[in-house]
């Protein structure tokens, strides 16, 4: 028993010390998030989205951003939330997401963007396990700041490697 307890608190602190650094929170709701700044290429305000007939439920549309259309995702519709009108706060993160080899670059639409935080190995926590019924392989880990908890997401794997893909082919089909 013993020894389980210390294996458990050796990957915890493992774990912490891969996931330590600065992450960008943001909000859905009352839920705080984070997403690792490496990820992260900007914060912009709400632009007019072009929705696109056929996408999932998840997929808001496409912006045209100096350019180059991109994909914009809305994690309240991906997480299963009950979908809020746009406010002035509501905005965009421009993320770097993974599928395979290829990098894409996608829009992540949140209510409200907190802060940048630094976030220590000893902050950070495992997901809980919820059963296999419950997919949280998403989640990198729980941080823990101040007495709240928030949520330190895997924007490489908030979608599907087909979600991934499927989005990126909507972007690139305009």
């Amino acid at each position: 028993m013993a020894n389980e307890a210390t294996g458990r608190a050796a990957t915890a602190g493992s774990l912490g010390e891969s996931l330590a650094g600065k992450y960008l929170t943001f909000q859905l709701g009352a839920e705080e998030y984070g997403l690792a700044i490496l990820k992260v290429r900007e914060i912009i305000g709400l632009l007019d989205i072009t929705s696109v007939p056929r996408t999932p439920d998840f997929v808001r549309g496409v912006i045209n951003l100096r350019g180059k259309v991109i994909a914009v995702v809305d994690l309240r519709a991906k997480f299963g939330m009950v979908t809020v009108e746009d406010t002035e706060q509501t905005c965009i993160i421009v993320v770097d997401a993974q599928a395979g080899d290829r990098v894409m670059q996608m829009g992540v639409l949140v209510d409200r963007v907190s802060e940048v935080r630094d976030i220590d190995a000893g902050s950070i926590e495992p997901p809980p396990a919820f059963g296999l019924a419950i997919d949280t392989s998403f989640i990198l880990g729980m941080g823990k700041v101040s007495e709240r908890v928030l949520m330190l997401l895997d924007v490489d794997k908030v979608l599907s490697v087909n979600e991934l893909l499927a989005v990126d082919t909507v972007a690139s089909d305009f």
